[in-house]
Parts: C-alpha cells; sequence; structure tokens
C-alpha cells in the first residue's frame, strides 16, 4: 500500500473510531448504562418507554396490507440464514485453524438487544429480534469470507465494490423512544428511494 493509501485508511479509521465514540456518547443522552452486556436505563424511564409502546392491534392496523403477507417470505429466510451461521461456524473452525487466521467473534457481529426495548411492542420485538440475527449472520458471513479472500486472493477488483452495511449510522439511536415513533417511517421511507 503506496503512503497516500495508508494515509487515506488512517484517517478513515480515525472518523470510524469518532462516529462510534459518538454513538457511545449518546448513551448519556438516553440515559442507559451497558454493564455486563446488559443494558440499564435511569429510574423511570422504563415506565415512560411503555406509556409509549403501540399496542398490537395499533401496530396491525398501521401495517399496509401487502406489508403483512409479505412476512411469510421474510421469516422464510430463518432456514437459510440458520444454515449459513452452521456452515460458517463449521468452516472457520476448520479452515481458520488450519490457515493460521483467527476467528471471527460471532458475539461482535450477531447482537440481539433491541427486543429488550420496552417502548416496543411484541410484533416489534420478534421483527427486531430477526432483523438483528439475520444482519448479523450475513455480516459475520462476510468477515469470514473476506479474511479468507485476504488469505487466498488479496487482489483488488478492477472496478470499485460497495462498501459494509452503511446504513446502521442513520438509524435511530438505542434507547430514543420518541425519536423511534418520529423517524421510522422517514427511514422507511429512505429506504424505498433506492
Amino acid at each position: 500500500m503506496n503512503d497516500r493509501m495508508k494515509d487515506l485508511v488512517d484517517r478513515l479509521r480515525v472518523l470510524e473510531d469518532e462516529i462510534e465514540t459518538e454513538i457511545c456518547g449518546r448513551r448519556q443522552r438516553f440515559r442507559y448504562t451497558v454493564e455486563n452486556r446488559r443494558v440499564v436505563f435511569e429510574a423511570g424511564l422504563l415506565e415512560r418507554h411503555r406509556e409509549l409502546r403501540r399496542t398490537l392491534r395499533a401496530f396491525l392496523a398501521e401495517s399496509g396490507f401487502l406489508e403483512a403477507i409479505t412476512s411469510p417470505f421474510i421469516y422464510s429466510l430463518i432456514v437459510p440464514l440458520a444454515l449459513l451461521d452452521a456452515f460458517v461456524l463449521v468452516y472457520q473452525n476448520v479452515c481458520f485453524r488450519v490457515y493460521g487466521i483467527p476467528l471471527v467473534v460471532r458475539s461482535r457481529y450477531v447482537v440481539i438487544d433491541r427486543h429488550r426495548l420496552a417502548y416496543l411492542n411484541g410484533m416489534e420485538k420478534l421483527n427486531c429480534v430477526y432483523c438483528g440475527y439475520a444482519t448479523g449472520v450475513i455480516a459475520l458471513a462476510r468477515e469470514v469470507a473476506a479474511r479468507t479472500e485476504q488469505y487466498w486472493c488479496p487482489i483488488k477488483h478492477a472496478g470499485g465494490i460497495r462498501p459494509p452495511h452503511d446504513r446502521y449510522r442513520d438509524f435511530i439511536d438505542f434507547g430514543d423512544a420518541e425519536g423511534y415513533r418520529d423517524r421510522r417511517e422517514d427511514l422507511r421511507g429512505r429506504a424505498r428511494e433506492e
């Protein structure tokens, strides 16, 4: 890697660290801490979150007919995702140990915690568990593939490739119950734009 490219990559890493620091700093704004991988909200805040929870009936009433009938298609992906998860586990435990590549820590990619938010109803919690699992398994598989590619074929492509999941930074902060209600439809609309 030449000096200019190294400098750009270093600057990018510094910016990514600053973004992560900013995200962590927002914990104070939404009044929670993470203790032993568990989220702890300040006293009284959970009750406010529960007040903002929509009933399942209201949630279903707001969901469109087409959204409701597509849910089996979405949830049917659980089978290939679980198979991918299992195959990636076996693959890296066999191959990475042989190649001397450090194992990818699954818990850094498959993060399932949003279901603990009191302002979500049961269906929203189920959706959050599913999405956390699905995006986590895909990110895990991507990292395993990237490490394999680095080991066997570390050559850049002639054309550019898409960066990793870059939508996460725009997501609503963990613990921002009002923001969830206010911004969810906007984020859905932006997802439909591309």
